[in-house]
C-alpha cells in the first residue's frame, strides 16, 4: 500500500496538466515548454530577455533558445531598443496567448467541476498556504 502524499498528488496533477495543456497547444503551434515563456511576454510587453530570465528562474542559455525559437516561428519579436532587446507577442503569438491562458481556466474546469464553491475555496487556501512555504526556501 502507497503512503499519500502531496508530492505525489502533484506528480499526477502534473502529467494530467501537461498532457492536456499539450493537446491545446497544438492548436497554435506551440509545445508545452514554451507556455510560460508566451505567459510572461503576453503579461508583460516590452519585457527584456533578462527580465523573463529572471521572473521564470531560467538559466540563460535556455531562456536564449527558447527566445529564439518563438521569434523563429513569429511568436513574438525581438527588437533592440538602446543596449537591450524587448519582447512582443505577434499576432501570432497573441492567439497562443490567448489560449496558453485559457487552458489553466480550462483544465480547472474539468479536474474541479464535482467540487462545490466551498471546496474548491479551501482547497486554494490550502496550496496557497503550501506555496507560501515553498517561497520561503528560496
Amino acid at each position: 500500500m502507497y503512503q499519500k502524499t502531496l508530492s505525489f498528488y502533484i506528480a499526477m496533477m502534473y502529467r494530467n496538466f501537461s498532457s492536456f495543456t499539450s493537446k491545446k497547444l497544438q492548436e497554435a503551434g506551440l509545445n508545452f515548454g514554451l507556455l510560460f515563456f508566451i505567459i510572461y511576454i503576453g503579461k508583460h510587453p516590452g519585457c527584456s530577455p533578462s527580465q523573463l530570465r529572471e521572473s521564470l528562474s531560467l538559466d540563460w542559455g535556455h531562456s536564449q533558445r527558447s527566445i529564439s525559437q518563438l521569434a523563429d516561428k513569429g511568436f513574438i519579436t525581438k527588437e533592440k531598443e538602446g543596449r537591450h532587446y524587448v519582447l512582443n507577442l505577434t499576432e501570432r503569438g497573441k492567439n497562443a496567448f490567448s489560449i496558453a491562458h485559457q487552458v489553466f481556466f480550462d483544465w480547472d474546469e474539468s479536474v474541479l467541476q464535482t467540487f462545490t464553491e466551498e471546496e474548491k475555496n479551501q482547497l486554494f487556501l490550502l496550496l496557497e498556504k503550501a506555496a507560501k512555504e515553498i517561497t520561503k526556501e528560496k
